[in-house]
């Protein structure tokens, strides 16, 4: 007869032996996280929506955002009961222009400057950043001081003076924004390299003789990607934010360019008597918004899943 202990033993091995025979991929662990991860599959969702219809805007848009026609103008949308127009389900602005196409187009300008933004101050911020976390020294010093003087100047005034001086166009509110939104990369970046730097995988890649470029680039930067991914959702984010701040205030995109934040500016004179004109282009942009920081946030939380 087995022992009850030997007998034990015996299950208890065969059970750990399953269990190994068993255990998902990494594939499927990450599938499990993001399925469980509500913010990241909304996020997700809205954004993919969102990304389809500035993609397929052309096909989509009933009417071109930018035809006017002053006998159609201030149309209302299909709920009201008076003066609507059924080719323009939306209702049309100020000058007869469809609202439904504006607001269609208008998520392309919001895209295409939250990723130009993104990508520049991204690309200035993580030089900045790696270069100090890992060289340290005077090296830190300099990238500190550059740092604590960005921070001194506000983004917002900034932008203006350089819309004043410059003109407002789309291409100068992207190289003002990404110039001046890459503080948080930098810090971001500083810190973790900070932290790479002496662990065990780069004093091994510095002790085999590996450049200081190959390691910054393929030992830190690989295992600080997450966290840039993440810096980036909320850069981006800033970045359409403060895009609509200015063309609200008449800083930004001019028209008749269809952005979300110039729509806002056109519709307030009419706030009391056409209030969807001010609501529409809002609701786009808070939509927008959201998407990208619930997609920031589940990110995050899969990373940090995915480190433990």
């Amino acid at each position: 007869m087995t022992e009850p202990g030997a007998a034990r033993s015996l299950v208890f091995r065969q059970r750990q032996t399953a269990e190994e025979i068993l255990e998902p991929s990494p594939w499927s662990k990450l599938r499990r996280r993001i399925l469980g991860n509500h913010s990241f599959l909304i996020g997700a969702v809205i954004l993919v929506a969102i990304f389809a219809v500035a993609i397929l805007a052309p096909l989509l848009a009933p009417h071109d955002p930018y035809d006017q026609d002053l006998a159609k103008r201030l149309t209302n949308p299909f709920w009201h009961e008076k003066k609507i127009d059924p080719e323009h389900i939306l209702g049309t602005d100020k000058v007869g222009r469809d609202y439904l196409s504006r607001l269609i187009y208008g998520s392309q300008i919001s895209l295409l400057i939250g990723f130009s933004t993104m990508l520049i101050s991204g690309v200035i911020g993580t030089v900045l950043g790696v270069t100090a976390g890992y060289f340290g020294g005077r090296v830190d010093m300099v990238v500190n001081f550059i740092i604590n003087t960005r921070l001194a100047m506000p983004v917002f005034l900034v932008a203006m003076a350089a819309v004043v001086a410059f003109g407002a166009s789309l291409t100068v509110v992207i190289l003002v924004l990404g110039l001046f939104l890459w503080d948080r990369f930098a810090v971001v970046m500083r810190s973790i390299t900070m932290q790479a730097r002496d662990l065990d995988y780069v004093k091994a890649a510095r002790a085999m003789g590996c450049s200081t470029p190959y390691i910054i680039v393929r030992e830190i930067f690989p295992n600080v990607l997450s966290s840039l991914t993440v810096v980036a959702t909320v850069e981006m984010a800033n970045a359409i934010l403060l895009e609509a701040a200015l063309s609200f205030l008449g800083f930004g995109v001019q028209a008749p360019t269809p952005s979300w934040g110039l729509m806002l500016n056109e519709g307030r004179e009419y706030m009391f008597f056409s209030p969807w004109l001010l609501a529409l282009p809002g609701v786009c942009l808070f939509m927008l918004v959201l998407a990208i920081n619930l997609f920031g946030d589940g990110l995050r939380d899969v990373t940090l899943e995915r480190e433990r």
